[in-house]
């Protein structure tokens, strides 16, 4: 599976992004898909996920209410869009994917990854 993530700019906080990952590939594997960030000068941090039905998500509490993931299957994309973007929010953000049923928080339990997407929130 290969992915390609896009959507990444510079915003003002209190902005809106929306950044997708196409698929490519082995795509007819169902999987886990996940975003993933890391701001300058730290490690990479889980951000959201999304099972392949679209039913279940999981968000990291920072951006609960404020992003949501979302995936179109036909199109083999995976969505994040992220309103009330605040300077903290500031990273390259990275796609991924896992190739299993149940999702998972840890980075290392991804088996593809995207190049990232850098998202700059200005104050």
């Amino acid at each position: 599976v290969q992915l390609q993530a896009s959507g990444g700019g510079l915003v003002q906080a209190g902005g809106s992004l929306r950044l997708s990952c196409a698929a490519s590939g082995r795509t007819a594997r169902r999987y886990i898909a996940g975003w993933f960030r890391q701001p300058p000068g730290k490690e990479r941090e889980f951000v959201a996920a999304i099972n392949w039905s679209g039913e279940t998500t999981d968000y990291l509490d920072s951006v609960k209410g404020r992003f949501t993931i979302s995936r179109d299957n036909a199109e083999n994309t995976v969505y994040l869009q992220m309103n009330s973007l605040k300077p903290e929010d500031t990273a390259v953000y990275y796609c991924a994917a896992r190739i299993a049923a149940l999702s998972n928080r840890n980075p290392t339990a991804f088996d593809y990854w995207g190049q990232g997407t850098e998202v700059t929130v200005s104050s």
